[in-house]
C-alpha cells in the first residue's frame, strides 16, 4: 500500500494530467472541498449516410424508349400466350373461379390484380371513338392503357372517363376508369369501396 505522501504525490499528478488547463492553485482548491468532477468529453458517432440507389427518371426512360414497342412487336399473335398466362394467374388468384365463387370476392381480387395480358373492351366512353376497342392490354400506366387490337393496332386509351370490361370464364367485370387512376403497384396496396359509382 501507498503512503499518505505517495498517495497525494499520484492524485495530483493525476489531476494534473486529467485536466492540463487547469493551475495547481486551482487543482488544490478543489481538493480542499474534497470533491472532484472530472470533465469527460464524447466523441460524437457520425451517422453514415445511406446512399440511395438512384434509377433512371422519367425523362431518361423516355430518352432510352423504354416502355416503347416496337412497330414490327406490335402483332396480337404474339401476345395470345400472354392472355392465356393471365387467365391462369386470375383462376389461381380466385381459387379457381368457381360458379359458386362470390361475386364481391372476385370483384375485390380483380381491382388489385395485375391487368398486362387481361382481353378488356371499351364499353362506354364520353368520346364514342374509343367505344368498342378490344385487345389485350400490353401496358398499364397511371392514366393509360396500352392495348394491342386483333387488326394489329396499338391504342393508346385513357382512363379518365371510360369504362371497361373484362371476361374471364363467364365472369364479366366493370372497370371505372375515372376511379382506377393509379399505377399498377400502387393499386394492389389500395382499399376499394364495394360502393357503387355514378360515372359517365
Amino acid at each position: 500500500p501507498q503512503g499518505s505522501q505517495e498517495a497525494k504525490a499520484f492524485v495530483n499528478a493525476f489531476l494534473k494530467h486529467s485536466m492540463p488547463k487547469m493551475k495547481d492553485d486551482a487543482i488544490q482548491d478543489i481538493l480542499t472541498r474534497k470533491a472532484v468532477v472530472l470533465e469527460h468529453y464524447c466523441k460524437k458517432k457520425t451517422k453514415q449516410k445511406r446512399k440511395k440507389t438512384k434509377g433512371f427518371t422519367a425523362k431518361q426512360r423516355r430518352e432510352m424508349r423504354l416502355f416503347e414497342i416496337e412497330p414490327e412487336q406490335q402483332r396480337y399473335a404474339i401476345f395470345l400466350p400472354l392472355h392465356e398466362l393471365w387467365k391462369q394467374y386470375i383462376r389461381d388468384l380466385c381459387h379457381g373461379l368457381k360458379p359458386d365463387a362470390q361475386p364481391l370476392m372476385v370483384q375485390s381480387k380483380l381491382l388489385k390484380a395485375d391487368l398486362h395480358g387481361a382481353i378488356v373492351t371499351v364499353t362506354k366512353s364520353k368520346c364514342p371513338s374509343y367505344v368498342g376497342i378490344t385487345g389485350i392490354i400490353l401496358q398499364e400506366f397511371k392514366h393509360i392503357f396500352k392495348i394491342i387490337t386483333k387488326e394489329d393496332k396499338l391504342k393508346v386509351v385513357p382512363k379518365l372517363n371510360n369504362v371497361f370490361s373484362l371476361e374471364i370464364d363467364g365472369f364479366i367485370s366493370y372497370i371505372y376508369g375515372s376511379k382506377f387512376q393509379l399505377r399498377a403497384s400502387e393499386r394492389s396496396a389500395k382499399k376499394f369501396k364495394l360502393k357503387g359509382t355514378i360515372d359517365l
